[in-house]
């Protein structure tokens, strides 16, 4: 099913992701996840509902604040039923993509 793509607001520390409003973001579909990394190695663990939720994924990024990373979902991207938690470690910012 074809549906229109948003993008968040950039986190830079954990929290819920919201939309350009900004309100918090409730069920969607994460098709991509665009990173900011700093000097040091990271990583963003995306979780259902909030800092207990189930983790749907975790991206870990190089140690390079130059070297931004973009990563495209397959298919219709990672379904979240509640809301899109990200809990952020040595990140410069992370926005996604959902619909």
């Amino acid at each position: 099913m074809q549906t229109d793509v948003l993008v968040s607001v950039p986190i830079t520390g954990s929290g819920q992701f919201t939309d350009q409003t900004p309100t918090n973001l409730a069920r969607c579909r994460v098709k991509a996840v665009y990173i900011i990394p700093t000097a040091t190695a990271g990583s963003l663990v995306l979780r259902d509902g909030g800092s207990g939720g189930a983790v749907k994924a975790t991206l870990n990024t190089v140690a390079s604040a130059s070297q931004p990373t973009y990563i495209l979902f397959p298919g219709e991207g990672l379904v979240f039923q509640t809301a899109v938690y990200g809990a952020v470690t040595n990140l410069g910012s992370a926005t996604i993509f959902y619909g």
